[in-house]
């Protein structure tokens, strides 16, 4: 995994430097693993990963050890006073020793039990969390390529108008100095070459705009050179699937409810965790000491001292001024929270797949009309530039066609963009993977 990264980050470095242009796919490999969201959200996971070996370590023997020395030197007074005759006092007194002990939970009021099956019925919905996380930040970058691609083509287009202007600016100036047309038809379409800049201004920036926001999504300088690739058919060949199924899958696949699902188990196993107070706790324990004392004022120099001993310890709360049935009662009211949300949840969904499901519909429909735009526009300017060649048409004809056509193309590319960006979003509302 470590090289795949090292790789991945070295082949950006070297796509950036020689100004390569991204397709879709890279743009998610690069976006994803630079995300800070899925960094985080990776993070997440693995604290619910270790939440599940630290409820499980507790089920198995506690083994632990001790030690001390302590060393005491009595100067006054030299005596004791024990019994009738004073003892006197031999210093220095000092002791050492170690304590080995082991417990083992027997019977906990399957406390421990519910809280490992809590536990990990929380890391299967961090899990599908995750995995939702990753989605949206997919859609983020989809959203931010094609609005890129809809600046760039609003660029091209604007740019590819400004040329034909300057030709038939340059041509209706020979026609001027011909007599063949009036200073007016001449400043028209000056006038309209100069508001044709001032758009191109307006789209550059634009441009500059979107690219900064698709920078920021693949987590690289908002100023990175960045360009894009994209190939796609010229109509819309997918067939709109039918909703019924749309609905079906998002049911079984939403990340979400599979989250809430799982959550909404974990809850039922805290509760039962919570309930544990309510039944004794049993445990088994063994214990060793072993201590080397020196206190020559009672006669005793480095005698070794060993203890051991085996039991059973039960502890069980007879009244806890209602702590446990509190904490029962917060476990319930989160399951019922989660099930209510459940409940929120699908009717959202319900309403996020006919959206998308009719947005789809209408972004294909949008194509073809957009396609059939195209085709008039461009013969109505090829027949009304034919026509202004030989004085048949006026300037008012020509620069509202060459508008027409602009317009037309500009649909056209905004429609592709929105129908690859709609799709994107009902395989997201579906609950698939769009990386």
């Amino acid at each position: 995994m470590k090289k795949l990264i090292f790789i991945l980050l070295i082949l950006s470095v070297v796509l950036f430097g020689q100004n390569k242009k991204l397709t879709l796919e890279e743009s998610l490999q690069i976006g994803l693993q630079n995300s800070s969201q899925i960094k985080i959200s990776e993070s997440v996971l693995r604290s619910a990963d270790a939440k599940i070996n630290e409820v499980t370590s507790q089920m198995f023997p506690k083994l632990s050890l001790s030690a001390g020395y302590t060393y005491l030197n009595l100067n006054d007074p030299t005596e004791i006073g024990l019994g009738p005759i004073p003892t006197k006092v031999i210093n220095p007194f000092y002791f050492y020793g170690m304590q080995l002990s082991i417990q083992q939970p027997l019977f906990t009021g399957f406390q421990l039990s519910s809280t490992r099956s809590a536990a990990k019925n929380s890391y299967e919905a961090k899990s599908y969390e995750h995995e939702k996380n990753i989605n949206d930040k997919a859609l983020e970058i989809y959203s931010a390529f094609w609005n890129y691609f809809k600046a760039q083509g609003q660029v091209d287009l604007t740019s590819e108008l400004l040329l034909s202007l300057n030709e038939d600016l340059k041509k209706t100036n020979n026609y001027l100095d011909n007599g063949l047309v009036t200073i007016n038809d001449y400043l028209k379409l000056k006038v309209q070459v100069s508001n044709t800049e001032l758009k191109l201004i307006d789209a550059k920036n634009n441009l500059e705009l979107a690219r900064s926001a698709y920078n920021k999504s693949l987590g690289l300088p908002l100023n990175s050179q960045t360009e894009i690739e994209i190939s796609f058919p010229s109509s819309p060949a997918d067939q709109v699937p039918n909703y019924d199924d749309l609905l079906s899958d998002a049911m079984n696949n939403r990340q979400e409810l599979k989250s809430l699902k799982f959550i909404i188990e974990a809850g039922n196993e805290k509760i039962e965790a919570a309930n544990s107070g309510w039944w004794p706790k049993l445990y088994a324990s063994g214990n060793f000491s072993l201590y080397n004392a020196n206190v020559k004022t009672f006669s005793i120099e480095n005698e070794k001292l060993q203890a051991w001993f085996v039991g059973l310890s039960l502890n069980w709360d007879l009244w806890d001024w209602g702590y446990t049935s509190s904490k029962s009662s917060q476990a319930q009211e989160d399951v019922l929270q989660s099930k209510e949300s459940l409940k929120l949840l699908t009717e959202q969904i319900e309403l996020e797949i006919y959206n998308a499901y009719l947005n789809l519909k209408s972004q294909k429909e949008k194509i073809i009309v957009s396609q059939q735009s195209v085709e008039s526009t461009e013969e109505n300017y090829r027949i009304t530039k034919d026509k202004y060649d030989y004085q048949l048409a006026t300037t008012n004809d020509l620069i509202e066609a060459e508008v027409e056509l602009l317009n037309s193309k500009t649909m056209l590319t905004i429609s592709k963009a929105d129908y690859e960006l709609v799709k994107a979003k009902l395989e997201v509302a579906v609950g698939r993977r769009i990386y």
